[in-house]
């Protein structure tokens, strides 16, 4: 099986802490070249640090908002147009805040749809000619199990991700001719910072314990424990890989067999 990816450079967002780190030292294990993608320079240096650069890679940190699309677009477009093709693209941003969808300010669906949809394609259109020139192209979007089954009290989150899956759908329909392939990776309850935020939310609303709540959202997974970032990175890992070439336009669950649709 061919896991390699020396040569390759892979961009990286939200990649300075949970599973968009995990992500990046997944795809600097398998050789890759990681551009890190994020807000906070001081963490994308720390992150840099912890990359494996065995066989040479060339490691390097890009800043920028993601509430910014225009911000996002200009970084890495000049990035592009200084350093060359970048084959892999792991688009990851922070959810929404939770909260019921009938109550959401309109505001609330405008700015998700940017910090996820408009990034994710700005992202794209930019790397989109080096992914041709080189052969290679694999775009990885991180989203939600919520479009396969809407989760409760994710109401903006459940609606953006929607159209963000299929969005990737028909890009992978028309990027196919080019062997460019567009997958979407879904995490379930993996044990990351938003994780413990959303218990704790969830415990202070049901007046219980945060041990309780986890021992409620456990019951209700068939592996009966929260996955681990790492875990979640390589399935992503696998989708970068030329072992993946043939896989295009899914939807892949990651969350220990607790989304109840096929």
């Amino acid at each position: 099986m061919n896991l390699n990816l020396q040569g390759k450079r892979a961009l990286v967002c939200g990649s300075t802490q949970g599973l968009g780190k995990a992500c990046a030292l997944a795809l600097a294990d398998l050789g890759a070249s990681v551009i890190l993608f994020a807000r906070d320079a001081d963490r994308l240096e720390g992150v840099m640090s912890e990359l494996n650069n065995e066989t040479g890679q060339q490691h390097h940190a890009l800043v920028a908002d993601f509430t910014n699309p225009a911000q996002v677009k200009q970084v890495l477009s000049e990035y592009v147009a200084a350093t060359g093709p970048i084959q892999v693209v792991v688009n990851n941003t922070g959810g929404p805040a939770p909260g019921p969808a009938h109550t959401a300010d309109p505001g609330e669906f405008t700015a998700a749809f940017d910090l996820h949809l408009i990034s994710n394609h700005n992202i794209v259109q930019c790397l989109l000619q080096g992914m041709k020139d080189s052969g290679y192209g694999r775009i990885i979007n991180v989203i939600s199990t919520s479009v396969k089954q809407p989760l409760t009290g994710l109401g903006v989150s459940n609606t953006i991700r929607g159209a963000v899956a299929s969005w990737a759908k028909t890009l992978s329909n028309e990027l196919g001719p080019f062997g460019i392939t567009v997958n979407n990776v879904l995490p379930g309850a993996t044990k990351t910072a938003r994780l413990e935020a959303i218990l704790q939310g969830k415990a202070k609303k049901q007046n219980k314990t945060v041990s309780d709540i986890e021992e409620s959202d456990k019951a209700a997974i068939p592996l009966r424990r929260f996955g681990e970032a790492e875990e979640f990175a390589s399935a992503v890992a696998f989708l970068a890989s030329p072992a993946a070439s043939y896989i295009t336009g899914i939807n892949l669950p990651v969350d220990g067999g607790r989304t109840g649709s096929l």
